[in-house]
């Protein structure tokens, strides 16, 4: 039997990547509830006509729902995946999964007491198919020992599509917890280490003085034993550019070096998913386009099987402390 689904919250669009990357790999969207009328609702409701809006007790009622995929406001996953936890549900929530220490503790004794998956979608790896293939090489050795990351992380603004909360650190999180979560988690990952130190973080607002408690810079640089991470985000994306950013990630090795333009190659090269590998017998670039997006597969059989094949439970937790931690420390050295 397809495994069943709900989703929960239309506050941002990446509910249509985690619903479709479900259904893709199997599962069947049986309901949606979301509350008032967010502007990506209508987009959902074109993607996923066939599902049904239902009540959100109606849902979370509903012993042959197995899982729930969360988007609502950023200030209000934490709690609405407890309830969902609590209701014998699993939940995959878009990121930041929370933006508080006292959520993360919350959830870890919810986790802790109901034995449900909470699992964050870190959509800038788990959806993109060139961190497929990059992961592949690391793991052969295909670069040596990894070393070093940096990730860049620029995104479009678009400030008049933005609904209020989103520009108020208090409800989103703030840029570092927010965004630099899909880079931390890539830092983690590509490394193999489950823990890291931060040694520096920042963040300002230097072109929307408009919005005071709105973040459009920040930076993080991380170590864990021998290995190091930078990694830079931002709000600047500039008009001219043919989608919402130039998202890159590079991977230094021993023994080598990986590049993924995974939205863009600016050098003019079609489509998205590419990657450069340099070592000591090649040197070439690889359209990754076709690689598979194992996450969601993974992720259903860790809740029919009860592992953690898609992402470390531990991970996903330290993941968000870390960029809860470095919105922390930036927020204390603000101007």
């Amino acid at each position: 039997m397809s495994l069943r689904f709900a989703a929960l919250g239309m506050d941002h669009r990446h509910i249509y990547g985690m619903s479709q990357g479900m259904i893709d790999a199997g599962a069947t969207l049986a309901a949606w509830w979301t509350e008032g009328t967010p502007q990506p609702m209508e987009g959902f409701v074109k993607r996923f006509a066939d599902a049904p809006q239902r009540d959100l007790e109606d849902i979370l009622g509903d012993h042959s729902i197995a899982l729930v995929l969360i988007a609502c406001r950023p200030d209000r996953r934490a709690d609405l995946a407890i309830r969902a936890m609590q209701a014998g549900k699993d939940v995959m929530v878009d990121k930041p999964g929370c933006i508080t220490q006292d959520e993360a503790d919350r959830l870890r004794a919810t986790v802790a007491e109901t034995g449900r998956i909470w699992s964050v979608n870190f959509s800038e790896r788990f959806e993109v198919p060139a961190t497929t293939v990059a992961t592949d090489l690391v793991r052969s050795g295909a670069i040596g020992t990894v070393v070093q990351t940096v990730g860049l992380g620029p995104h479009r603004l678009n400030a008049p599509t933005r609904p209020d909360w989103f520009f108020d650190a208090r409800t989103y999180g703030g840029i570092l917890a927010d965004i630099a979560s899909h880079q931390i988690e890539q830092f983690l990952h590509f490394t193999g280490r489950e823990d890291a130190e931060i040694t520096l973080a920042s963040v300002g607002n230097f072109a929307n003085p408009q919005w005071p408690q709105f973040e459009d810079f920040g930076q993080v640089a991380l170590r864990s034993g021998a290995a190091q991470a930078y990694i830079r985000v931002d709000w600047y994306t500039a008009d001219a550019l043919p989608n919402w950013g130039d998202g890159r990630l590079f991977i230094t090795g021993t023994e080598g070096t990986i590049e993924l333009r995974k939205y863009v190659d600016v050098d003019g090269r079609p489509g998205t998913d590419h990657l450069f590998l340099v070592n000591g017998t090649r040197c070439e670039h690889i359209d990754c386009a076709g690689a598979p997006l194992p996450y969601f597969g993974n992720l259903m059989a860790d809740i029919r099987d009860r592992t953690e094949t898609a992402c470390p439970q531990a991970r996903t937790f330290r993941v968000c402390e870390l960029s809860i931690e470095a919105q922390r420390i930036a927020l204390a050295h603000r101007a």
